[in-house]
Order: C-alpha cells, then sequence, then structure tokens
C-alpha cells in the first residue's frame, strides 16, 4: 500500500512537470521533441533519487556523500542533455541530382539561457522529489519511534504494576502474622478481607482501567485490614463523594498513596495522629487526596519497603499524560497529596 502511494505520488509530479512543459511548448516538434527528453530525464533523476541516493546516502545520515552525488548527477544529467539538443539534426539528401537552390542557412547555436532552464527545470524536479522523500521519511520515523516509546511505555508499566501486587500480599501476610497470635477471630475477618482484595488484584486489575466503586471498595478492605491490628479505634476519616458512578480509574493507582500514609504517620504508634481521605468525582474529574500527621522522630515497624511515591508518578506519566496534576506538600507536621486527573 506504500508503495503504491509512493508510485501515485511520483505519477502525479511527473504528470504536473509534463503538463507545465506542455502548456509552453511551442508548435515546433523539435521544442516537443526536447521537452519530451527533459521528462524523460527527470523521472530518471526522480528514480535515481527515491531508490539509490536517499535510502543509501541521505537517510543513512551521509550528507556529504548525498550532496556530491546529487550535484554529480545533475551536472551530468544537464551536460548530456547540450550535447543531445546542440548536436544537429543532419537531413537525409534525395538520391539522384540534388535540387538547385540557395545552401542552408547555418544552424543557430542555442543560447546559454537554455541550458540554465534546462539546469533549472532538473534541480528544481530534484529538489520537490526531494522534500516529499524526507517528508515521507521523517513521518515513517516518527511513527515508529511512537510505536517504540508505547511497547517501552507498556513494558515499564506492567514492571510497575508487578511491584504493587507482591507488595500488597507481603504487607497483608505480615498484617495477618501479627493478627494470628492476638486474637483468632479478627484472623478470620482478615483472611476474608484479605480474599476479596486478592480477587480483585488477581482478577480485575489485568483491566487498562476498573470502576471507581471497585479501587473504593479495595481501598476500604486495605484499611480495615490495617484496623484490625489492634483493638483501639484508629483515627481514619474517609470521605467518598462519587457523582459519576460510571467514573474508572487505573487500578492500584491510589492505594500507595494510602499505603505511605499509612506508614509515615506511624498512626499506631502516636495517640495524636491522623489520616484524612477524600475522593471526589464529577462527570470528567477526579479529585483525590490523602494527608497524615508526621512524627517528629520517624520510627519505622514495616520492615517490608514500599514501592515509593516515584512509581506512582511513573504510572501516572504514563496512563494521565498531560492528564493530572500531582502536588505534593511537606511540612513539619503534616504530609499532603492532591492528585486531580482528567478521566475523558
Amino acid at each position: 500500500m506504500k508503495r503504491i502511494t509512493r508510485l501515485t505520488i511520483q505519477a502525479a509530479l511527473w504528470l504536473f512537470i509534463g503538463t507545465i512543459i506542455w502548456l509552453n511548448q511551442d508548435a515546433n516538434i523539435e521544442i516537443l521533441h526536447e521537452n519530451f527528453v527533459v521528462l524523460l530525464f527527470q523521472i530518471m533523476l526522480l528514480s535515481v533519487l527515491i531508490y539509490y541516493a536517499a535510502p543509501n546516502l541521505l537517510f543513512k545520515k551521509k550528507h556529504v556523500h548525498f550532496a556530491v552525488f546529487s550535484m554529480v548527477l545533475i551536472g551530468i544529467s544537464v551536460w548530456i542533455l547540450s550535447l543531445l539538443f546542440h548536436m544537429p539534426l543532419e537531413e537525409a539528401q534525395p538520391i539522384g541530382r540534388p535540387e538547385m537552390g540557395p545552401p542552408p542557412r547555418p544552424e543557430m547555436k542555442k543560447p546559454p539561457t537554455h541550458y540554465l532552464l534546462h539546469t533549472l527545470i532538473l534541480a528544481i524536479t530534484y529538489v520537490l522529489a526531494l522534500s516529499v522523500e524526507v517528508y515521507n521519511y521523517l513521518k515513517q520515523k516518527e511513527k515508529e519511534t511512537i510505536k517504540a516509546q508505547n511497547i517501552n511505555l507498556q513494558n515499564e508499566l506492567k514492571l510497575l504494576k508487578s511491584q504493587i501486587n507482591p507488595h500488597f500480599l507481603f504487607n497483608s501476610l505480615n498484617n495477618i502474622y501479627t493478627l494470628a497470635g492476638i486474637d483468632s477471630g479478627k484472623t478470620q475477618k482478615s483472611i476474608i478481607h484479605l480474599s476479596d482484595m486478592l480477587r480483585y488484584v488477581l482478577y480485575e486489575c489485568d483491566q487498562e482501567t476498573v470502576p471507581l466503586k471497585k479501587e473504593i471498595e479495595y481501598i476500604e478492605n486495605y484499611l480495615k485490614l490495617f484496623a484490625l491490628k489492634s483493638s483501639k479505634t484508629y483515627p481514619i476519616s474517609s470521605n467518598y463523594n462519587i457523582t459519576n458512578n460510571s467514573a474508572t480509574i487505573a487500578p492500584m493507582l491510589l492505594i500507595p498513596f494510602i499505603e505511605n500514609a499509612l506508614k509515615h504517620s506511624n498512626i499506631d504508634d502516636i495517640n495524636n495522629a491522623f489520616i484524612n481521605i477524600k475522593i471526589n468525582t464529577d462527570e470528567k474529574t477526579l479529585d483525590f487526596e490523602v494527608e497524615n500527621s508526621k512524627p517528629k522522630k520517624v520510627i519505622t515497624k514495616d520492615k517490608v519497603g514500599g514501592i515509593g511515591l516515584e512509581n506512582v508518578k511513573k504510572r501516572l506519566s504514563i496512563l494521565y499524560p498531560e492528564k493530572h496534576q500531582l502536588e505534593v506538600n511537606n511540612n513539619e507536621t503534616t504530609f499532603k497529596v492532591t492528585l486531580h486527573l482528567n478521566l475523558v
């Protein structure tokens, strides 16, 4: 298909040039013959350019070789044309007695401007064809670059998602292990929450997007599983104002922010700690906010390292390019993350 398109463009270009020559030719058959020969040389130049010079020299970044080759090619073409048109055609003499009459008039040499015109026509043809070839080449390279970038982004996205799932499982099992020695009843509840979360991670997170309500259910199960670690009530508030029930979001996109808040607020060790979670949507956007208190002295009890905010930032840049705004406010007493997403 691409080859047919290129040949069509070439044929249209030749037809255009031939038409210009035809409209400017005189009735003299010699001029018509000359214009036809020039057109043949133009076709030859285009063929050499398209099938040899451009792919083997220009597009392989041999620019000097290409420039020299082009000038030599045009120069030889003009030189051959000048020889052809300067060579007089011998008239056939009749057999027998030559006719009496005045001697033939000496052939007039064509002025230099005539050959300059041929040179100009060939050069313009070459430049126009070169412009078309360069444009097509750049468009093709752009498509190949975009395709390669998409493949790399998809591979990176799969890697980032693969980092989330094992980490979630390690943390959940760690919580259940803690409960097993404290309260068997809570252990059973935690296993139920864990099974719901595993079902979501294993069977629904393979999709590019999931319903927002499913993501919120996952967040709630995660918080419930965390709350079972202790008999005290954790100061965690969550407020969901969902006006768009059909809203979808990339799976496991918000949970790293909440996990980060649970980890770094040390909410199970500090009495005045807090975590506030808000999710608001309308028909086109989603606003997510999580804020947590910060202890003066960081006491990290989680032996399993988090995937960090860098993972989420990379996923956002891949999944929502130019469709998200992420703000991180880190001061002495609080840490706040605000995320705005365009869902359409």
